[in-house]
């Protein structure tokens, strides 16, 4: 399986911390943000990886991970996102790096410690998505589910959640991925949603889904960038472990 990190996108809700640099560059803590992801990805045995990227810092990129082998990457290649298209968009610049294998795929803001060797092992074939459960999952893509947990449909950022589930920004797809992209609409926001594959896979009775283990937040806002900084930080034992109490972001 190969890997692929999304991080393009101007960081607009990061002004002006973005106008420097792009969003997945930041710190977090001692390392630059997109690291976060990759290192997901080299946990779960994937060592050939895609970084797709855009605005007008993505040559920082170059200077921040350079050919990938200070990571541990046995082989990395960028692409570049001409256009803010939404994530499906930006997955689909991959299809020639794929060639035809199941991808991983990891928003370049996801900040976890869960271990996706196991899913990455077992996948197959369709679509396998990872939840969890959040106090804020109206900013997030959603699952909603029948009275038996039976998996109905997932929403895109509900103004009022069918769950307090979100779907992380990770996800294990196989090749026709590329082709479901292909046949998507743009959204009211003008992208291609994400959601929309996933409920098309779901559709196809073909998407699998777990409950992520271990601490997971996105770093996309002034709120949850502190919070990904915290939870690193107590975790590398530089602050006390009940620092982050009460704290209203993902934990």
């Amino acid at each position: 399986m190969k890997g692929v990190v999304l991080a393009g996108g101007l960081g607009t809700r990061l002004y002006p911390l973005t106008l420097a640099t792009n969003k997945h560059l930041l710190p977090v803590y001692d390392r630059c943000m997109v690291e976060y992801p990759i290192s997901t990805l080299l946990q779960a045995g994937i060592d050939r990886i895609m970084v797709v990227t855009g605005g007008p810092h993505a040559g920082d990129f170059l200077r921040v991970l350079g050919n990938g082998r200070k990571l541990g990457i046995a082989h990395l290649e960028y692409a570049y996102q001409e256009h803010e298209g939404g994530i499906a968009d930006a997955l689909s610049l991959c299809e020639d790096f794929a060639d035809g294998e199941p991808i991983a795929v990891v928003l370049g803001d996801n900040v976890t410690n869960a271990n996706l060797a196991a899913p990455v092992a077992a996948f197959t074939v369709g679509a396998h998505l990872f939840f969890k459960k959040v106090p804020d999952p109206q900013r997030f893509g959603v699952p909603a589910f029948d009275t038996g947990g039976v998996l109905l449909r997932i929403d895109e950022k509900p103004a009022t959640p069918a769950s307090d589930y979100a779907v992380t920004g990770l996800y294990l797809y196989d090749a026709r991925v590329f082709d479901i992209i292909r046949t998507l609409a743009p959204s009211a926001r003008k992208e291609l949603e994400i959601t929309d594959v996933n409920n098309r896979y779901l559709g196809w009775n073909a998407l699998g889904w777990s409950e992520l283990d271990g601490y997971w937040t996105d770093a996309g806002t002034f709120a949850s960038l502190y919070y990904a900084n915290a939870i690193i930080a107590r975790e590398r034992g530089w602050i006390a472990p009940d620092a982050l109490a009460g704290h209203t972001v993902t934990p």
